[in-house]
């Protein structure tokens, strides 16, 4: 915190090339911070930080309103086209103990297209990342987002169609995460209200936690 009267909470994106962690950022953020557009290779090429502006209207507690403050760690694909997997691994390990290392992190944020199956070796390959970085309380730590659900409402198919129907392997995941996830619509920025509603999702995760924060210099919790 800041101050008595706001909170910061400190969050990671990480995914695989063209999920949509960079655009998934700055909707959190509402911002642009970080460079997002289609390519046929990995656009990210090293971590950075971005903050948003005082967020109000989002959270009380102890039943007085406080200003929100939210800081994105946007990060290299794993598996990145140009970069190999120890780069990028190294990488954000230290970028999240430069930043985070003080505060801890909040929440990791896996980023999958909810408009791709996930297969078994893509996931296990998340799961083997995500734990090398946040070590083995990660499971508490970690929230899916599912990108491009823009698709799925083409399709005509609701979440709970959509989950109802997903692959083992994703229903898998969701399940040892407890079902931390959020549905987003990369194809565009999110109006306000929007945005509101994915925060209070995130704040809600968090406080699953009695709002502590993972420590990445040894992994440990604090307050």
């Amino acid at each position: 915190m800041a101050d008595a009267n706001e909170m910061t909470i400190n969050l990671v994106v990480l995914g695989k090339t063209q999920t949509g962690k960079s655009a998934a950022g700055n909707n959190l953020l509402g911002s642009s911070d970080f460079e997002s557009h289609y390519s046929p290779r990995s656009v990210t090429m090293c971590c950075s930080l971005g903050c948003s502006c005082r967020i109000l209207g989002i959270i009380r507690r102890n039943g007085c309103e406080l200003a929100l403050r939210v800081r994105v760690l946007d990060t290299p694909s794993y598996p990145h086209s140009g970069l190999s997997k120890e780069h990028v691994r190294d990488t954000v390990r230290s970028a999240l103990a430069y930043h985070f290392g003080e505060e801890g992190l909040h929440l990791a944020l896996l980023v999958l297209r909810a408009d791709l199956p996930l297969c078994p070796d893509e996931s296990d390959d998340a799961v083997q990342f995500i734990q090398e970085l946040l070590g083995p309380n990660w499971k508490d730590f970690t929230a899916v987002l599912l990108t491009h659900a823009d698709k799925a409402e083409e399709a005509g198919c609701s979440e709970e169609e959509y989950l109802h129907s997903a692959s083992s392997t994703l229903l898998s995941l969701l399940n040892s995460l407890q079902h931390k996830y959020i549905f987003l619509d990369n194809q565009r920025s999110m109006i306000k209200e929007e945005r509101t509603i994915v925060l209070r999702k995130l704040l809600n995760f968090i406080r699953q936690n009695n709002y502590q924060a993972l420590l990445l210099k040894n992994n440990k919790k604090q307050n």
